[in-house]
């Protein structure tokens, strides 16, 4: 269906099959096909095969690869799918990475629907792909196992970290050469970024479901920004009545443990004239929902609420000077230096000296090392411009990015999601 929905975008089959036919293997061929699900059209990709019955493993399948003269970055992104799957298997069923025997997904399709995906993209010139909330069914699926529960384990660990939600349908919407694909290739997970579409997509499945469309949906477009070099972060927040000091305290050791690029404590009044306080913490977007179970779990609220915002950083750089023959981190960005304040206590503790004069001393020895760039001029706001942090404006490199979740991005030039 990913292969389906970037033919259906653009991509140009010829090219496609040029590509996986580098491959040395033979054996498979790959149509397509206009069909209606759902009441709208997509393309249905048909991998035809004459399998011989071999099961292959992940060290074999990387031979293929390598042995392939594929682009390196076509190459790059088959290899990094079935490294994903091939750790993932070897967790579930304890054995090495390297040693794991591929049942459906080592097979002949399944190798033509992976590298034909990753030849799809590099076709159109996707360099970032973005993705949605992958969707899951219920009830028991049959794999080369037997029985197994619908997601199949293998998706569940592929999926680990990514946002998931079911649906109560008995289908397997999701299949491990799916979750390989979106887990290895996915840029980030979300809502369509801020981008300038240029052309979308549909990829079909088989069957055509009662309750919705069975397709998979490709954007490609150019990423967008509301203002230069702004930074998505996720703010996350939870007000709290009943914590002490110590809790709080943890609490925020735990996000920054976590990943948080940064967390605090403001002091609030709630409900009843109740004394409390707000918890927050700024994450990159795909540690969101690992940053709210952290927050979650130290403060014991009952509810975690979230909001999208943008930042501009400073550029900066580090470094390192010496006082008194002890090492000392200084993080040095436009007008000025700012000396790392562990280290300075540190060596304040050994040699005596007030940490104000460790600190004087380490910038003095930085100054007459190296030079601190002069500050940026005063940056403008255009009237009517949005740079407020309400989910809706994000900032962006000019680089090409796509998507509503289901398809693939662009490296500058076309992206999708």
């Amino acid at each position: 269906m990913a292969l389906g929905s970037l033919l259906d975008a653009g991509a140009d089959l010829d090219e496609v099959r040029s590509l996986i036919d580098r491959l040395p293997i033979g054996g498979w061929k790959l149509s397509v096909e206009s069909v209606m699900r759902g009441g709208l059209a997509g393309t249905k990709a048909r991998v035809e095969t004459e399998e011989s019955g071999v099961v292959r493993t992940a060290a074999h399948i990387v031979g293929l690869l390598e042995e392939a003269r594929l682009p390196d970055r076509l190459r790059g992104r088959a290899l990094a799918a079935f490294d994903a799957l091939a750790n993932a298997e070897g967790r579930i069923h304890n054995h090495p990475p390297a040693k794991v025997h591929f049942h459906e997904v080592g097979g002949l399709d399944a190798i033509v629907d992976v590298v034909g995906t990753c030849s799809a993209l590099e076709v159109l010139d996707v360099g970032e792909v973005y993705c949605s909330p992958i969707a899951q069914g219920l009830g028991m699926i049959r794999s080369a196992h037997g029985q197994i529960p619908n997601p199949a384990p293998a998706v569940v660990e592929l999926l680990r970290g990514a946002p998931t939600y079911g649906l109560q349908l008995p289908y397997e919407l999701t299949t491990p050469t799916g979750a390989t694909l979106m887990a290895s290739l996915a840029t980030g997970w979300g809502p369509m970024p801020a981008m300038r579409i240029e052309a979308s997509g549909f990829g079909a499945g088989d069957r055509d479901m009662e309750d919705q469309p069975n397709l998979v949906q490709v954007v490609l477009g150019q990423l967008t920004s509301v203002a230069p070099d702004g930074q998505p972060l996720l703010l996350l927040e939870a007000n709290l009545d009943d914590a002490t000091g110590e809790v709080l305290a943890d609490a925020i050791a735990a996000l920054f443990g976590a990943g948080a690029a940064d967390a605090w404590v403001t002091p609030i009044l709630m409900k009843k004239g109740r004394p409390g306080h707000t918890v927050s913490a700024l994450c990159d977007l795909a540690l969101g929902a690992q940053l709210a179970g952290v927050m979650k779990q130290e403060t014991g609220s009952l509810g975690i609420r979230g909001q999208q915002l943008t930042r501009w950083p400073a550029a900066r750089t580090a470094d390192e000077v010496e006082v008194e023959g002890r090492a000392v981190r200084v993080k040095v960005s436009a007008g000025r230096v700012k000396i790392e304040h562990d280290d300075a206590s540190r060596v304040a503790r050994h040699t005596g000296k007030p940490v104000r004069e460790v600190i004087s001393l380490a910038e003095e020895a930085w100054r007459r090392g190296g030079s601190i760039p002069a500050p940026p001029p005063v940056l403008g706001v255009i009237d009517g411009m949005n740079t407020g942090g309400d989910g809706d404006d994000t900032g962006g490199d000019g680089d090409d990015t796509g998507g509503d979740g289901d398809g693939t991005g662009g490296d500058g030039d076309d992206a999708a999601s």
